[in-house]
């Protein structure tokens, strides 16, 4: 007897589905193949969702893990091997992929693990002055954990060179009152201050803007949240950096499809491969960028 229930919902001008386990709640939009929300049963959400989201065709929602491909950020920000990818005169802001309707190859039942596996034929040649032959692939696996592993395999006859990110939105009680553990010791590069390379001397405490590239990151990173009494575990592997934002309050009012105080419930840690982390692939080779995401009470 199946375990999940999935439903088709419309959000705005987005289609998507909501899929209901013995454990967990998952909302995923076809657009972007992005997974909006996700929250254990009972407890507060693991993921974030703007109260302010905007549901429109070609624009990223606020929310959850768009996906950043095949670069990330600003455009000019990215190393040249990875700029050399790309023919237009305009790079949209974290790469090609988020506005895209994915396809839905299918949902399929393993024990008590749901495997939700998309594909954006798109990739293979036909976006927009990136004319590079990739598999690209978002593989959703829900259980008693939340599993986000994004693929990309190089058809082509040249190599590729790109950046990328899950750029995960998480949800905090307050992030004035929590803390990140896991980036002791590490560089970091700080955007906001002319993209300096500092190093991270305690664990990360937030009391203003923060944007930084966390460079050579251990596996597992965590969300320590007192008030929610919780852990949030990210456990990544095919990642070597991470970014980890939140726009405070000026930057807050400036968002749209963000309330003027919805800096406070969210917390971005981004599992990349930026910077330094480039991912390149020969001819036929391929590489598999994913993060487990768990709680663990305190």
């Amino acid at each position: 007897m199946a375990t999940f229930t999935v439903d088709t919902e419309q959000h705005g001008e987005l289609s998507c589905w909501r899929i209901v386990s013995q454990h967990a709640e998952l909302l995923i939009a076809q657009q972007g193949a992005q997974i909006l929300s996700y929250q254990r049963l009972g407890e507060p959400p693991l993921l974030w969702l703007s109260d302010q989201a905007l549901f429109r065709p070609g624009k990223s929602v606020r929310a959850g893990v768009p996906v950043c491909w095949p670069w990330f950020s600003n455009f000019q920000r990215n190393p040249d091997s990875v700029r050399a990818m790309y023919q237009g005169s305009e790079a949209p802001a974290h790469g090609l992929v988020r506005g895209r309707d994915w396809q839905l190859l299918g949902v399929e039942e393993r024990d008590e693990t749901l495997r939700i596996e998309f594909d954006l034929p798109e990739a293979q040649g036909q976006l927009p002055d990136w004319p590079h032959t990739v598999e690209l692939r978002l593989v959703i696996e829900l259980g008693t954990q939340l599993r986000v592993a994004l693929s990309s395999r190089n058809l082509g006859e040249a190599p590729v060179t790109l950046s990328q990110a899950l750029h995960s939105y998480f949800a905090v009680s307050d992030v004035r009152e929590v803390q990140m553990e896991g980036v002791e010791g590490l560089t970091y590069i700080e955007t906001l201050e002319n993209w300096e390379p500092r190093t991270q001397h305690s664990v990360l405490r937030f009391a203003g803007e923060t944007d930084r590239i966390y460079l050579n990151t251990p596996q597992q990173l965590a969300i320590v949240d007192p008030r929610w009494n919780r852990r949030v575990i990210l456990r990544a592997s095919g990642s070597r950096s991470a970014v980890i934002w939140n726009p405070w309050t000026d930057r807050a009012r400036e968002l749209p499809d963000m309330a003027d105080d919805g800096w406070q419930r969210m917390l971005c840690i981004e599992t990349a491969n930026v910077w330094d982390d480039v991912v390149t692939l020969a001819p036929g080779a391929g590489h598999v960028l994913q993060v487990e995401l768990s709680s663990e009470a305190l």
